[in-house]
């Protein structure tokens, strides 16, 4: 085999050749830049091979050194390294940690090489835990939360003192949120450790290369792998029967189950992919009942189901055994489910780098090609297939930001090295501005983070429970008081969700885990779906809601929260670029002639959207006066457009709104006339005072003390319970909402405040995004259209307000009235 690699194991050499392998030209560079000592970020396309790019680069580098002395002295190389740990690998999720493990594991014996590979995640078990505490293996998988665990502990510079090299897997996964920054800090304690660790990152859907490099390498210059040619990637669109001309969300849903079970009928092995955990069981059951002899060939996966469940159906796809799954982003990430054929996603799929991630789950091997097909759930997602397809052609992936300077997770940061061997105050803060997020860290806000550590700042100082540091002789901070060390370890991490309660049958056997808000609605004997079973609630006692099997009754389905995720900007573009073409006449594909009456509808009664004109139209109805407004900005964006243009308005005249969003525009409702001057646009895109207007119009303090919650328990100052014994979700709210006014009163200038108000713009208003889009919409035509009807894409907005008002029983009766009614109007 031929190589430019001149250091490649003979070793190494020969196992590929028995393999009948050649490595790919990829996985060479990531080995030479290792021999090098150079730390890079590996972008390649699920399945490519960039697991053992990383992985075959140690072990090349320990055969071909252990090559190398056996030659020179003329002795066989020995088999057992005892060198300790050697590899650090590190995961976004359990499951993926246990895949992870055996995939390195298995070519060793082979190799000849005697390393071990061990796995510390929540799940592992004390024995294990113990074992390790006293030998590290030569390589270790592990989560950002079990490695931040493993920094308490005090021997761990020495155990760590032969670690070469560090892979952060996913990248593209942790990088945008704070369990990201959890994995920066922790990357800086090792780097202090052994300045030569080599870093490299693994990641398939980044659209912004330079940036998650820079995050990852410590501002550090690196080497940027990319991996083989683009992986082939057929998309295609389930088209319903018939094409509703006034669409809304859901309506088309299981109208599309004949098509879905066809397609799982084809086909040996489906990923069936839903945005929340209620669609998910939803579905289930709906297969289920069309093909009850599927029982025990399709199953269910998504986070709330109890890990030994989700274990069965992880083993079942990998052995082929199961025809369909029906899941979650719990299997978005890359789990190796080689004989999956193809993929299914209902409903939108909201972004580009999302629907990489999705299809790469079937044809999960270099030169297969990963089959996606979108079933829409409203006619508008057949245009945003479309769309999907040509962004997926040209490879426009989303970016992903690193939060700026998250100060729960820097106290959080401060305690956990505190407890391990302890640090001098001004060499961790170094440390720290090292990291990219906290590369603006000053030295006031570090004194400030360093004192709320230590004794809770300025509010809390008179509380033992909040004592938590102190400085010792040789000025080193540590943690001594043996309970807040014990706390702490129990609540590193960054995961914050709303409080859960297990559910179990009587006889003690797990289901999963619900959340409490949804159990606290129901009475005993009431029931409700959950795993795919129907159950009856028997009683709720400390936290856990104990059940039996049911049949009969309607059920009810848990609402689990964060299931809107907005469209992206690369989706978006795609999606206006695609009805400009319609607005010249141009309907490419199967989807968008099926969409076609609607937007010739859409044009007749108004006009079709496009990239250069802002589509604002005004209705006059029993109702009131109705402005629907389309800036395809996504759902997050038009609820802050959308409340900025209502309080805006307002101030020029009296008027009350009702705002409904979705992804595409938003409307606004008002009892009252509304006089539309000719400074709307202004209204729409002045950005001068845009925070304060926001926090005028949002009530901004509200969704802040909402925040505050996830802050609190981050920063140590909420502990949520020992195992068996956690606190209510209305016992955490109440302490935190606490904590929120205190400081508001007695602490103004605590930045754990000033976070909450921060994250609030950036997460769920995306205030970068709503700039962006106001500068986009002043270059923009503004259309304003007066419509007699509602108009396809106003008829969308009109059911998510109704939506709110009304039961779906009368819900639907509603809707129909009104699409009888359009449709005549409609038929000439």
């Amino acid at each position: 085999m031929k190589s430019e690699f001149v250091q490649i194991s003979i070793t190494l050499r020969n196992w590929f050749k028995n393999q009948n392998w050649q490595p790919f030209k990829f996985q060479e560079q990531v080995w030479q830049a290792f021999a090098r000592k150079q730390s890079g970020l590996i972008h390649a396309t699920t399945g490519s091979g960039k697991t053992y790019a990383a992985w075959y680069a140690a072990l090349n580098q320990t055969l071909f050194a252990q090559e190398q002395r056996a030659s020179d002295k003329k002795i066989t190389a020995a088999k057992t390294d005892k060198s300790g740990l050697r590899v650090l690998w590190i995961t976004p999720m359990r499951a993926l940690a246990t895949d992870t493990a055996k995939a390195l594991a298995s070519p060793l014996e082979q190799l000849d090489l005697n390393w071990t590979v061990g796995l510390r995640t929540g799940d592992t078990k004390a024995s294990e835990r113990s074992k390790q505490d006293k030998h590290l293996p030569h390589a270790l998988v592990t989560t950002p939360e079990s490695l931040s665990l493993m920094l308490t502990r005090a021997d761990m510079q020495q155990k760590m003192a032969q670690l070469d090299l560090v892979v952060v897997d996913e990248w593209h996964e942790l990088m945008g949120n704070k369990r990201g920054v959890q994995v920066q800090l922790a990357l800086a304690r090792l780097r202090r450790w052994r300045p030569e660790l080599s870093v490299w990152g693994l990641s398939a859907t980044l659209g912004n290369l330079d940036h998650a490099m820079q995050v990852l390498l410590n501002h550090s210059a690196g080497v940027l792998v990319q991996g083989l040619e683009p992986k082939k990637i057929a998309i295609d669109v389930l088209l319903p029967e018939a094409c509703e001309r006034f669409p809304w969300s859901g309506h088309l849903g299981l109208r599309m189950l004949p098509l879905v079970v066809k397609e799982i009928e084809n086909s040996n092995n489906t990923l069936v992919f839903t945005n929340t955990r209620s669609q998910s069981e939803i579905w289930y059951n709906a297969l289920l009942d069309a093909r009850p002899e599927w029982a025990g060939l399709i199953a269910l996966h998504h986070g709330s189901l109890d890990r030994a469940v989700r274990d069965w159906v992880e083993a079942g796809l990998k052995a082929g055994s199961l025809k369909a799954v029906v899941c979650t982003s719990s299997l978005d990430l890359g789990v190796d489910f080689s004989p999956v054929e193809r993929v299914l996603q209902i409903g939108s799929v909201k972004g580009v780098s999302r629907a990489l991630q999705r299809a790469g789950r079937s044809g999960h091997s270099p030169g297969q090609v990963s089959r996606l097909s979108l079933v829409p759930t409203n006619a508008l997602e057949l245009i945003e297939g479309a769309a999907l397809a040509d962004a997926m052609d040209t490879r426009k992936l989303e970016p992903r930001l690193s939060p700026e300077q998250p100060m729960d997770v820097l106290i959080q940061h401060i305690v956990t090295i505190a407890l391990g061997a302890g640090f001098i105050a001004d060499e961790l803060f170094h440390e720290v501005q090292s990291t990219w997020a906290y590369r603006n860290l000053t030295q006031q806000q570090w004194n400030w983070a360093l004192g709320f550590a230590g004794h809770g700042g300025a509010a809390l100082t008179a509380y033992p429970e909040y004592q938590r540091t102190v400085v010792d002789e040789q000025g080193m901070v540590r943690v001594v008081d043996p309970l807040i060390a014990k706390r702490h370890r129990m609540s590193i991490g960054t995961i914050v969700s709303d409080a859960t309660m297990q559910v179990k049958y009587l006889s003690g056997a797990k289901v999963g885990t619900i959340e409490e808000g949804f159990i606290s609605r129901l009475k005993k004997g009431d029931y409700f779906m959950f795993g795919g079973k129907l159950l009856e609630l028997i009683r709720t006692y400390e936290m856990t809601a104990f059940v039996k099997r049911a049949t009969g009754t309607r059920p009810a389905i848990p609402r689990w929260n964060g299931g809107k995720m907005p469209l992206s900007s690369e989706l978006a573009n795609a999606f206006l670029a695609r009805l400009e073409q319609a607005k010249n006449g141009l309907f490419k594909g199967p989807a968008m002639q099926a969409v076609r009456p609607l937007l010739e509808l859409q044009a007749q009664w108004s006009a079709i959207p496009d990239s250069k004109t802002l589509l604002i139209e005004v209705l006059q109805s029993k109702e009131g006066t109705h402005l629907f407004v389309y800036p395809f900005a996504g759902r997050n964006v038009h609820i802050g457009l959308s409340s900025l243009l209502a309080w805006r308005i307002g101030q020029i005249s009296e008027a009350t709104f009702s705002i409904a969003v979705n992804d595409y525009g938003f409307e606004l409702l008002s009892a009252q006339p509304i006089t539309l001057d000719e400074n709307l646009q202004k209204h729409l895109t002045d950005s001068h005072n845009l925070v304060n207007d926001i926090e005028l119009n949002l009530n901004a303090s509200e969704l802040a003390a909402r925040r505050f919650r996830e802050i609190a328990r981050i920063s140590g100052l909420i502990f949520q319970g020992y195992p068996g014994a956690p606190k209510s979700n209305r016992q955490l709210q109440a302490s935190s909402g606490l904590f929120y006014e205190v400081f508001k009163k007695y602490d103004a200038q605590n930045q754990l405040l000033a976070q909450a108000q921060r994250e609030v713009l950036s997460q769920e208003l995306d205030a970068l995004r709503l700039s962006e889009t106001m500068i986009e919409l002043t270059h923009k035509k503004l259309l304003l259209q007066k419509i007699e009807h509602p108009t396809p894409f106003a008829f969308a907005l009109m059911v998510e307000r109704l939506r709110e008002k009304v039961t779906t029983e009368k819900l639907n009766d509603r809707i129909a009235r009104m699409v009888r009614d359009l449709e005549k109007a409609a038929t000439p």
